[in-house]
């Protein structure tokens, strides 16, 4: 499938990539962006799924307090948390 991009500045940056020999061509180029913005995507999805647990964790009253979770941390980590 054709698609038309307006690039702005970003064209020179696809240009230069294409001439300097890192991809093929401008559409690897553009191709390569949108897999890596898929991979951003998850990961961002992926932290807010996690921090949906961890609010409704606090929501039921599932949590620790500070100082046992300190000492959780220095055990682990071997350093003082602040």
């Amino acid at each position: 499938m054709t698609m038309t991009v307006e690039l702005g500045a970003l064209e020179q940056v696809v240009t230069d990539l294409v001439r300097d020999g890192r991809y093929g061509s401008k559409s690897e180029v553009l191709r390569t962006g949108v897999r890596l913005v898929q991979e951003r995507e998850a990961a961002l999805a992926s932290l807010l799924a996690k921090l949906d647990e961890g609010i409704a964790d606090i929501d039921a009253g599932r949590v620790s307090p500070i100082d046992e979770v300190r000492d959780r941390l220095k055990a682990r980590f071997g350093v003082e948390a602040e």
